[in-house]
């Protein structure tokens, strides 16, 4: 199914905005001006982070209760319509690059790996997942959105990034977790097994 693919793609891409990887991927472009393997290494960290995110969520719902799972998806949508509204930082331990040894390539999927643990995104990855039950489909599609909102940053630096109407952006983006929560919200209510 298409869906769950396109959701997961443009909430990710949205969520990703102004986010604090984001804001690591401008650091790293900026520190070792080798964009191919620092994008190489986002796509490889998000790629562990997001099945790994995927995977919990789709684990959750296959054992947990349909109607818990409704009302925890609903829970998780409307947590990240406020949560995206909060700007991030970034902080000086998030910014600790290993040894220079793992070069450009590792440090990237390192610190990346690292700093999406328990991000916007690595949660509404796993939200989607258990939402839709289709773990290719969300993984795969919130894989694209973020390579989709830290490419330009990483090839393009602060040029870009200070060009978007980043709060602009944050607000789109908690409407469609708005929507999104009411949807499920529909269904738990109606007692609907996740049909949007």
């Amino acid at each position: 199914m298409l869906q769950p693919f396109l959701v997961s793609t443009s909430v990710v891409a949205l969520a990703e905005i102004g986010d604090k990887t984001q804001l690591l991927s401008l650091v790293l472009a900026a520190r070792y001006r080798k964009p191919l393997p620092i994008a190489l290494g986002v796509l490889v960290a998000t790629l562990a982070n997001h099945a790994g995110a995927g995977g919990l969520g789709t684990l959750l719902s296959g054992i947990l209760n349909p109607t818990v799972l409704n009302w925890a998806v609903v829970a998780s949508f409307v947590l990240m319509a406020g949560w995206i509204l909060i700007p991030d930082k970034l902080d000086e331990g998030e910014l600790a690059m290993p040894k220079k040894a793992m070069g450009v390539f590792g440090t990237t999927v390192f610190v990346f790996f690292l700093a999406e643990m328990g991000d916007k995104t690595q949660i509404v990855t796993i939200a989607l997942a258990a939402r839709y039950h289709d773990f290719f489909g969300v993984v795969s599609g919130s894989t694209l959105g973020m390579i989709l909102a830290n490419v330009p940053v990483i090839y393009l630096g602060s040029r870009f990034a200070n060009k978007l109407p980043i709060k602009a952006v944050h607000i789109i983006a908690s409407i469609i977790f708005v929507v999104l929560g009411g949807l499920a919200l529909r269904n738990a209510i109606t007692g609907t097994a996740f049909a949007m």
